[in-house]
This record gives C-alpha cells, sequence and structure tokens, in this order.
C-alpha cells in the first residue's frame, strides 16, 4: 500500500477544534451547516463555497507546499489512506499568540460616517503606514473605538483529527 510522502497531491477530511471542544472547521458534514450561527457568510453555506467554513468534502492539498498548517502537512506523511491522526497545533504554530499590543483605539472622527461600528463587527482599516488590517470592534465609547488586530483565533492551541482519504 503506498504511503504519502512530500510533494504528493492528497485528500484529506479533518476537523479542528479549540481545547474547550469547539469546532472551528471541518470538511465533514455536520448537524450546524447552514444554521445561523455555524460561521458561515454566505447564503450558499455548505456547498464549497470559499470562505464559508462548512465546505464538505475532503480538502485536497500537496504535501510540503504549505496549503494547510505545517504540521498537518508533516503529519500526512507517512500515512497510507484510511489512517487517522490527532494533531495538536500550539498557538505560536497556529494564529500567533494574543498580542496585546494589537489592540489600539481611534478616535471617532476617523471612522467614516456612514458606518456605525458595533462591537463584535469586522472592518478592514488602514494604518498609518498605509497597510490594511482586518480589525473587530472591540468597545465602543463617544470618544473613540477600540479595534483589535489579532486574528480572532490568536492564543488558541487547535486539535485537528485528519484521515488521509486519497493519495492522488
Amino acid at each position: 500500500m503506498a504511503l504519502a510522502k512530500k510533494g504528493d497531491k492528497v485528500k484529506i477530511n479533518f476537523t479542528g477544534t479549540l481545547e474547550d471542544g469547539t469546532v472551528i472547521d471541518t470538511t465533514l458534514e455536520h448537524d450546524d451547516c447552514g444554521a445561523d450561527d455555524c460561521g458561515c457568510d454566505s447564503d450558499d453555506c455548505g456547498s464549497d463555497s470559499e470562505g464559508c467554513g462548512c465546505e464538505v468534502g475532503p480538502m485536497e492539498l500537496t504535501i510540503g507546499e504549505e496549503e494547510f498548517f505545517s504540521k498537518i502537512e508533516d503529519a500526512l506523511v507517512g500515512m497510507a489512506p484510511g489512517e487517522k491522526k490527532t494533531v495538536v497545533i500550539p498557538a505560536e504554530d497556529a494564529f500567533g499568540e494574543y498580542d496585546e499590543t494589537q489592540v489600539f483605539t481611534i478616535g471617532r472622527d476617523q471612522v467614516p460616517a456612514d458606518i456605525t461600528p458595533e462591537v463584535g463587527q469586522e472592518l478592514e482599516f488602514t494604518d498609518e503606514d498605509g497597510e490594511e488590517l482586518e480589525v473587530t470592534v472591540v468597545e465602543v465609547t463617544e470618544e473613540g473605538i477600540t479595534l483589535d488586530a489579532n486574528h480572532p483565533l490568536a492564543g488558541e492551541n487547535l486539535t485537528f483529527e485528519i484521515e488521509l482519504v486519497e493519495i492522488l
């Protein structure tokens, strides 16, 4: 039986969870897909739409091309189709440690008049150097808006249950 090696294109199924068991992503069909709170940004949740978070069906990747977390790609080496593994990815190898310096406040006058910021809202923000940042509104006061530029999963250790479905 063939074993996966670096450079192989493979299909995998996976379920990624936080330490408390919350599912952050999966290729497996699940009950929450299509629900209002499943994390989908799309009306066609569950239909393989990019970025939905509810894609169903195996993911294709080339081992070693850094198309997914490197620890998962490394774990696939030597696996046979049908084999399963659990891979723990520490925060620093996932979305990084939470960085308090990435939380900052801007004046209300720096927000376009057509935007009414609300806690939890995600915005694109251009910083002083002209770089675009994706930020989350964490506080709104009369004087200012506090934004968090950390990835929403920063500081989180991730656990992935992976299955090698096929070597292509």
